[in-house]
């Protein structure tokens, strides 16, 4: 069994999964922050599958892109639980996880040609983006880009690519292409960690809990809110 933990985005829920499906799944309630709410979840996770950490095969957790301070929490309560049980860490881009998250609700015919392309928001028009083929392969490396008329022309000119994702939504008006295909009801699960989580415990592709570290792909800018200026 896989305990799985998402905090890159607003989402903060819990999963456990085996080989074969998602068990049983834990959202926070809206409003409460990962900080308070994530140990509580994982509690009620294992306890209602009559677990111990102990018990666990490995704890993945995403790893990014994403919200600093969401992934700072995640990564951090994974490496305790890694650390304390004695069990393996796994480490899965939040992106690849939305792709397989995506295909799992959507499954697209055999041999598409169609491309996925989640997108996380990264503020103002920026994005943490990549694109993946119809089976899950990525194609274009994650980046964190601003969006613009010309995002993606050159393949909207012959390739039909679907955006989804929490970032997905405000590039609608940049990207016009006939080939664009936006769908804003997706919406981030720690259960879209399964299937790479389960691929990387079968090929032992296992994170160092000393040294783990989310996959931020930018630095962190401190805001100082305007209240406080005078």
């Amino acid at each position: 069994m896989i305990l799985c933990i998402e905090t890159a985005t607003g989402v903060c829920s819990v999963a456990l999964c085996d080989d074969n499906s998602v068990i049983s799944v834990l959202e926070a309630p809206a409003g409460m922050s990962h900080s308070s709410s994530l140990t509580v979840i994982i509690q009620q996770l294992l306890r209602d599958a009559s677990l111990t950490a102990r018990q666990l095969e490995a704890v993945s957790v995403s790893k990014g892109p994403g919200s600093y301070t969401g992934l700072r929490i995640g990564v951090s309560v994974a490496k305790g639980i890694a650390y304390g049980a004695g069990i393996p860490l796994i480490g899965i881009n939040t992106l690849t996880a939305m792709c397989h998250g995506y295909l799992t609700a959507n499954p697209l015919p055999e041999g598409s040609s169609t491309l996925l392309c989640p997108m996380i928001d990264a503020r103002r028009m920026e994005v943490y983006n990549a694109l993946f083929t119809s089976d899950g392969i990525m194609v274009q490396e994650t980046s964190a880009d601003i969006i613009t008329g010309s995002s993606y022309s050159d393949r909207l000119e012959t390739e039909k690519i679907i955006f989804f994702g929490n970032g997905a939504g405000k590039c609608r008006s940049a990207i016009t292409g006939a080939n664009a295909v936006f769908d804003e009801e997706f919406s981030l699960s720690a259960s879209y960690l399964h299937k790479p989580s389960v691929n990387a415990l079968r090929e032992k592709q296992f994170e160092d809990v000393a040294y783990f570290e989310p996959y931020y792909l930018k630095e962190f800018i401190a805001t100082i809110p305007k209240k406080l200026f005078f």
